[in-house]
């Protein structure tokens, strides 16, 4: 998801560019392995150096999930980034900061209420089977993302309409203000696909955009291997660093470590960083980020699954439950940071003291059990999504037998684990989810009544008066009330979080690879031949 993505860290806003071999503490791995996934072994040769070694004519990219959808209403993001930004341009573009910067629209501006947005779109655009890109096109796929099934959709949740003013200005309305618009729409909810694409039988597999690649169907195995040519009327030629580019999905580690060993991959973020060290020693750069935190989401905190966790002293026991230094150390090689907050650092909402909220301590949370009206403890449904390794299932279905609460898990595969989750089947689930750079995307990511990770839409009229200001008040009240959200989710034990875990990005010696602030994959655009 962005990124779903599931886990990750604290990341001062920046990319990292990698030049040679680097080692930094940070994310997680357990991000992209939660968020998307799905299986393949073998990579097809990238034509590269001994290194690993990307050129100038194929790259070979590894991904943990096949794409949700090809139909850029559907469309997912996070790790499944490069499958869009291959085939789709966005409205907008953002650097590895994650500052907005012009692309389709080369100008934009708010009215006075920001909630009517204008922009200017170039009028030089044509999609793979010739149609050309205009206004009346994009408010289509705009109102379509708004509308579709892509986890993602909720970005939009605030737009009432868009329209076409004439060819090369579009008019977007909102509801009310939203900050993080701009950002949403240089992302997926910004992709744009051909009308004549749409609705059609074949829209999910055969995706026709106006990017910098186009899907060979033929060459794609769907599931494990995806070839895509470069598309010889690209409008921004500059932007196509490669002829050809295969994305290869590996969902487990040793996959992905025998891909990088045998050459067969120029780029892969890794599962998990137990064979950095292997990897690392084939010549592969690792670049490293803290973009998601890893932990327990309490989705049911109304309690329709799971009565208990109703009770704020349950979900206040279930976090001085768990050991986090113990969990980094064990489930991540301790490369990560500790936390207890789903804010991550630079965030204005972050609030370094909160991560000693919950120590461990599981006499206290005996104790609030018991308060709570459960000294016997009781028993959690929660799904155990196959990553390939069960060391944080098994310790945490551990620390909560220890204090009295009996762990059932039921298998999930983690192409499924996006979609099951987002479907309230489960009260509770270990997960790695983003830390956006604004207090607003983490809210309506994770937070607000309609975001995507509450998952029972459970409404809270202190987040709704928060929220508010966050989206209306001065930048000096707003941070003020991004602060206070962060004190009232830790408070109410919305979340559990472990730890924001390294995730790391293995590019071969010959690729130039700066990673994206705010998504658990490098974009496209930022992968290119070292000069």
């Amino acid at each position: 998801m962005r990124h779903v993505t599931p886990l990750g860290g604290a990341h001062p806003p920046g990319g990292t560019t990698v030049l040679g071999k680097r080692r930094a503490v940070g994310i997680a791995a357990l991000a992209l392995a939660t968020s998307l996934v799905m299986s393949a072994c073998g990579g097809a040769d990238s034509g590269g150096s001994s290194g690993g070694g990307g050129s100038s004519d194929a790259l070979t990219l590894g991904v943990i999930v096949p794409p949700t959808s090809f139909a850029a209403a559907n469309a997912a993001w996070a790790n499944e980034s490069p499958y869009v930004q291959a085939v789709y341009d966005s409205l907008l573009r953002e650097s590895p900061d994650a500052e907005v910067e012009p692309w389709l629209a080369t100008e934009w501006s708010y009215d006075d209420s920001k909630t009517v947005l204008t922009m200017t779109l170039r009028d030089d655009v044509t999609f793979t089977d010739g149609t050309e890109f205009d206004a009346d096109v994009a408010a289509q796929n705009i109102l379509r993302f708004k509308n579709g099934t892509s986890p993602n959709a909720s970005y939009l949740a605030n737009v009432s309409d868009a329209t076409a003013v004439d060819p090369t200005h579009l008019q977007i309305t909102l509801s009310q203000p939203d900050p993080a618009l701009l950002n949403y729409l240089a992302q997926n909810a910004g992709a744009q696909e051909s009308p004549a694409a749409f609705g059609t039988p074949d829209e999910q597999t055969t995706p026709i955009g106006s990017g910098p690649y186009v899907l060979d169907t033929d060459a794609t195995v769907v599931g494990s291997t995806y070839v895509f040519t470069k598309n010889p009327d690209y409008w921004a030629p500059d932007e196509q660093h490669f002829d050809e580019l295969t994305i290869n999905v590996y969902d487990n580690i040793q996959t992905q470590v025998n891909a990088v060993q045998g050459g067969q991959v120029d780029g892969v973020n890794l599962i998990d960083n137990s064979a950095n060290d292997q990897v690392e020693s084939t010549g592969y750069q690792l670049v490293t980020h803290e973009l998601d935190w890893a932990g327990l989401i309490l989705f049911d905190r109304a309690g329709q699954l799971a009565p208990e966790l109703g009770s704020v002293q349950v979900r206040q026991a279930i976090a001085h439950a768990v050991d986090r230094d113990a969990v980094l150390k064990a489930a991540n090689n301790g490369l990560g940071t500790v936390t207890g907050q789903v804010f991550g650092e630079g965030n204005p909402a972050f609030d370094e003291s909160l991560d000693d909220t919950y120590d461990y301590d599981p006499a206290a949370a005996k104790q609030l059990l018991a308060e709570a009206g459960y000294p016997d403890g009781f028993t959690l449904q929660m799904p155990q999504v196959q990553i390939g390794t069960t060391v944080v299932y098994d310790l945490l279905k551990q620390y909560l037998a220890d204090v009295g609460i009996t762990v059932e898990y039921t298998p999930l595969p983690l192409s499924q684990a996006i979609p099951d989750l987002l479907s309230a089947k489960y009260p509770a689930s270990f997960f790695v989810l983003q830390q956006d750079p604004t207090a607003w995307q983490v809210a309506q990511f994770s937070i607000a009544q309609g975001a995507t990770f509450n998952v029972f839409h459970q409404p809270d009229t202190t987040v709704a008066g928060l929220l508010q200001t966050i989206q209306t008040g001065s930048q000096a009240d707003s941070d003020a009330a991004a602060q206070q959200l962060n004190q009232y989710v830790v408070d109410q034990a919305w979340f559990v979080p472990f730890y924001r875990n390294q995730g790391t990005f293995a590019a071969s010696s010959d690729l130039e690879v700066t990673h994206q602030s705010d998504n658990a994959y490098p974009y496209l655009q930022n992968i290119q031949p070292k000069s």
